[in-house]
């Protein structure tokens, strides 16, 4: 598992990440404090508080490519 700190203030930005991890045929989840919501889901990030830093965990190790798309939403 790898994980990235990534910020989604806007809904244009959540649309954008969506887009990327839909993708990918592996699991991501992401996490807002104790929260934790598919990350290819545009519903279930909006129920997290997007205010804060948000936690993106890959569950595949072999996601370089992945990790580079998500460096535009990094915080």
């Amino acid at each position: 598992m790898k994980s990235v700190q990534i910020s989604l203030e806007y809904a244009q930005r959540v649309k954008e990440f969506v887009a990327v991890t839909q993708s990918y045929p592996y699991e991501i989840v992401l996490k807002s404090g104790k929260y934790v919501v598919d990350a290819k889901s545009i519903l279930g990030i909006f129920s997290l508080d997007l205010s804060q830093p948000l936690t993106v965990e890959i569950y595949n190790d072999d996601c370089a490519d992945l990790i580079a798309q998500l460096k535009q939403f990094q915080a």
